[in-house]
């Protein structure tokens, strides 16, 4: 606990000298909320970079931690495809459908794992039916994705043995 706000504090140092910085030589500063930014990196246990999506980063840290609930939609307990609902609704202001499934089908164009980017949904099958998605997730990057499991919101490695197995495919959500 110590660590992480000395973590915070000295985000929050930095970015505020940058835009010191910045502001004195004439050039005007993006502005970026560092202690939302800090405490985002620590509960997603990541590094967020300038060219991120600050705003789902921010989100997405906000859903860490909840419980999973079947069809769940809120902070009290969330499924899957609530998660995916919930966070698009707020980030791009797109509405999803409500499964797994209709993600995959009616939302998405298919991308390759290779070239997931920022924001994309993560789909996995569950080993009985290869051809249906029962399980979504949002992927951020260095193969982490955000997804709502038994255990609550975790975020998870697309290395991990279980996800390698079940992974079948990336979709890009139409329109963005």
């Amino acid at each position: 606990m110590h660590r992480q706000k000395y973590i915070s504090g000295i985000l929050l140092l930095i970015g505020t000298l940058f835009t010191l910085a910045l502001s004195s030589c004439g050039t005007r500063a993006p502005r970026y909320d560092y202690q939302a930014l800090a405490q985002a990196a620590i509960r997603l246990e990541m590094d967020i970079d300038k060219d991120d999506n600050h705003k789902l980063y921010i989100e997405s840290s906000k859903w860490i931690d909840v419980p999973y609930r079947t069809g769940g939609n809120t902070r009290k307990g969330v499924d899957c495809s609530g998660l995916t609902c919930n966070i698009y609704k707020t980030v791009y202001r797109k509405k999803l459908q409500r499964s797994s499934e209709k993600q995959r089908k009616k939302n998405c164009r298919k991308v390759a794992r290779r070239n997931l980017r920022e924001g994309d949904l993560v789909f996995f099958h569950n080993g009985r039916n290869k051809r249906t998605a029962n399980h979504v997730g949002i992927y951020l990057k260095d193969s982490k994705f955000i997804h709502a499991s038994n255990a609550g919101v975790i975020v998870s490695s697309l290395n991990e043995p279980y996800y390698k197995k079940y992974w079948m495919q990336g979709g890009r959500v139409k329109g963005l």
